[in-house]
């Protein structure tokens, strides 16, 4: 059960982020929604087929948002797993899409083909021996046996591994397996999500939060009470100070910054995506918390026109 289980960024223009993410991409709208916080602002969330924890990746976009700035305290880069015969095809699909990408790395012994969304997200496809046995979700953009197989982990940019990584292991189910250069991999699983590297960077500018950078990384908790138990131990073995429990409908949730400055969540893996709509249109339709419901003309009244999501 542990891991990542959903990657949280700050888009600009709406239309053009849905686009990417399920056209170039081909992953699924799995939940047209709005930042409850927010509520005149989209909360697009991505992934597999059935919304499962590890493939999540979604995004507040905020049209008139100034770019952010990488650096310290922030998430360098967030990567997908794709099967490893896989990644000659992503290259050339980048290519016919104008998609920027940088040559070909190994990391860890894996090939990795880095790029950036129209936002300057920096993004990354792992090809992972094995991983075309996994499920892969096809509308048909991308063909399912070179689909995206959710996350493979995210990189931070931090000042110092040491108590971040102290978290990981001891909060989150992470162990350290790897050190590469100024990389330190620490891994949960072989399962998607399964993966964070600290890079350290000590002396860096510290980075800016804007468009095209992560707002939050969410690990995995099973139920409410693991939930619980992670934070207990977070205040009694860390000295972090989490927030009381927030209901996000689809699941629920804490925060806390951890101390290299990345916002930090933990979210139960349930109820999940089908609780108020059926799996085979999830994404379709507009779908808002039952204390905003009152005020769905006004809401859809001030969002951006984005129409349906191409139909699964």
């Amino acid at each position: 059960m542990s891991g990542i289980h959903h990657v949280t960024a700050i888009a600009g223009n709406a239309l053009r982020n849905l686009d990417f993410y399920t056209r170039t991409l081909g992953l699924r709208l799995v939940k047209k929604t709005v930042n409850f916080d927010d509520p005149g602002t989209y909360h697009f969330y991505y992934g597999d087929e059935a919304g499962r924890p590890g493939t999540i990746l979604t995004f507040f976009p905020w049209e008139h948002a100034a770019a952010g700035r990488g650096g310290v305290g922030q998430t360098h880069q967030t990567a997908f797993r794709v099967p490893a015969r896989s990644i000659g095809y992503w290259t050339h699909r980048f290519i016919e899409n104008g998609v920027t990408y940088e040559p070909l790395e190994k990391r860890f012994g894996e090939t990795v083909l880095a790029f950036t969304d129209p936002d300057g997200m920096s993004l990354a496809l792992v090809g992972v021996p094995g991983a075309e046995n996994e499920a892969g979700w096809s509308d048909g953009e991308v063909p399912a046996e070179h689909a995206i197989r959710g996350f493979h982990g995210v990189t931070l940019l931090l000042d110092s591994a040491a108590k971040t990584g102290a978290i990981l292991t001891d909060v989150f189910g992470f162990k350290e397996t790897g050190r590469e250069g100024s990389t330190i991999r620490y891994q949960a699983s072989d399962a998607a999500g399964g993966i964070v590297d600290i890079y350290e960077a000590k002396g860096f500018l510290p980075g800016r939060l804007g468009r095209g950078s992560v707002h939050h990384i969410a690990f995995r908790a099973a139920d409410d009470v693991e939930e619980a138990e992670m934070a207990r131990k977070l205040v009694r073995d860390h000295g972090m100070h989490p927030t009381e429990q927030k209901d996000r409908n689809y699941f629920r949730s804490i925060y806390f910054r951890e101390p290299g400055g990345v916002l930090f969540e933990i979210a139960t893996d349930i109820p999940g995506f089908a609780v108020d709509e059926p799996l085979a249109s999830l994404g379709q339709e507009l779908k808002l918390p039952a204390f905003l419901e009152p005020h769905r003309k006004e809401i859809e009244n001030v969002l951006p026109a984005v129409g349906k999501a191409k139909a699964a």
